[in-house]
């Protein structure tokens, strides 16, 4: 917290941690010569839930419900990075029907997480028909997920070792349908603020920031990649089959706010190429590992097999044991690398966990993107970063 007033002549505002423009519970404490930014503190931590503390008291599928109060706008990437980094630990290859139905997800996601962002982007340079024309689209992305998942905000998609549930009958119909349509949506929302002269000239130039910096600050993700540095950990270090997908990393030139609008933009494209090769070869089989030391058994054999019943009995009382020692896994959610690194005693509970938030990092660098900047630019760079507050203060 800032202790020392405003310098002579200067103005103290406080940005937060209630207000509209800071899309969370986020405290900026910025000092203004006229409407130039002097100086701003970050203050974080309003919602911070100790997750890594909760961690230690919860099995290792009860820790997926957490996850979900991550990065809320896109629950799905949160579950399925704990579950891959659960499923490394254990050494475990899930069924390929499995790995595929995971990407669809993942995929999906993703985009609903990118309209949400380019939704509000719109907002916060005065354009809000872009904010309703994508939320209109995102609606039907959310109604088909929630058919598939059973819930829209917080999902608690899939267990260690699969999925809990099969996808639905016409799933794959669907998400054909879905994607064929929103194609024809996608060319009149990029119409409108691509090429605007008004958002172009709010947008570039602000919050500009060079590769060296931000890799040196952790940048992650689109805003790393709008920087023009080609990292994408589906590319670098493929899980869940990405290794088999062709798709392309977009990367932009000039790190600032016009560029990480292009990122998301272009990133949806190449999510709906996955989804459709993912839908197009979806395997059948399986969506559950069948490692009797993880998947628990059919109800109608824990009903009527002794050996079924006892393995039942012990996951449910025991739960899923990790070998002893340290494990990290890194996933590509929307914002950037969500990494989880665990160290396990053998118990049935993590000795501890660690949470690499991709919003953690770059928010850091916030002060040094506004310094100089107008106010009215400000609110155009903290929306450009899209920090979830829920990631930000784990």
């Amino acid at each position: 917290m800032a202790t020392t007033g405003p310098g002579e002549g200067h103005v103290r505002i406080n940005l937060g941690p209630s207000h509209p423009a800071t899309h969370g519970v986020m405290h900026n404490i910025i000092d203004l010569n006229g409407e130039r930014v002097v100086k701003s503190e970050q203050i974080i931590g309003y919602v911070h839930r100790c997750f890594e503390k909760l961690a230690e008291q919860y099995t290792y599928n009860q820790f997926l419900t957490c996850t979900d109060r991550m990065n809320y706008v896109s629950a799905p990437l949160n579950n399925t990075a704990w579950l891959c980094a659960v499923e490394k630990a254990l050494g475990i290859i899930i069924p390929e029907r499995a790995q595929h139905l995971r990407v669809i997800i993942n995929e999906l996601s993703r985009v609903c997480d990118h309209f949400v962002f380019l939704g509000v982007m719109g907002v916060d340079v005065g354009a809000l028909t872009s904010f309703t024309w994508l939320y209109r689209e995102r609606e039907k992305f959310m109604q088909m997920l929630e058919k598939f998942v059973g819930a829209r905000l917080t999902t608690s998609f899939g267990r260690v070792g699969g999925l809990q549930y099969d996808a639905y009958d016409g799933f794959e119909t669907e998400v054909k349908a879905l994607i064929k349509s929103f194609r024809k949506s996608q060319k009149e929302f990029e119409g409108l603020l691509l090429k605007n002269k008004i958002f172009m000239d709010r947008t570039i130039g602000v919050g500009q920031i060079s590769s060296e910096r931000a890799l040196s600050y952790g940048y992650t993700g689109p805003n790393l990649r709008a920087c023009g540095v080609e990292y994408d950990i589906r590319k670098k270090s493929p899980y869940l089959g990405y290794e088999n997908f062709r798709f392309d990393i977009p990367v932009g030139e000039n790190g600032d706010a016009y560029d990480r609008f292009l990122i998301r933009c272009a990133e949806i494209t190449e999510s709906l190429r996955i989804v459709e090769q993912a839908i197009n070869n979806l395997p059948k089989g399986p969506v559950m590992t069948s490692d009797d030391k993880v998947a628990l058994p059919k109800k109608e054999d824990v009903y009527t097999d002794m050996g079924s019943l006892i393995d039942h009995f012990k996951i449910m009382t025991e739960g899923i044991r990790l070998p002893a020692g340290e494990y990290y896994s890194s996933y590509e959610i929307a914002n950037g690398e969500m990494g989880f690194y665990i160290v396990s005693t053998g118990d049935k509970v993590p000795y501890r966990v660690a949470v690499r938030r991709p919003c953690f990092w770059f928010y850091q660098s916030f002060s040094e993107l506004i310094q100089g900047k107008l106010l009215s630019d400000v609110v155009v760079t903290m929306s450009s970063l899209n920090v979830i507050v829920g990631e930000l203060d784990g």
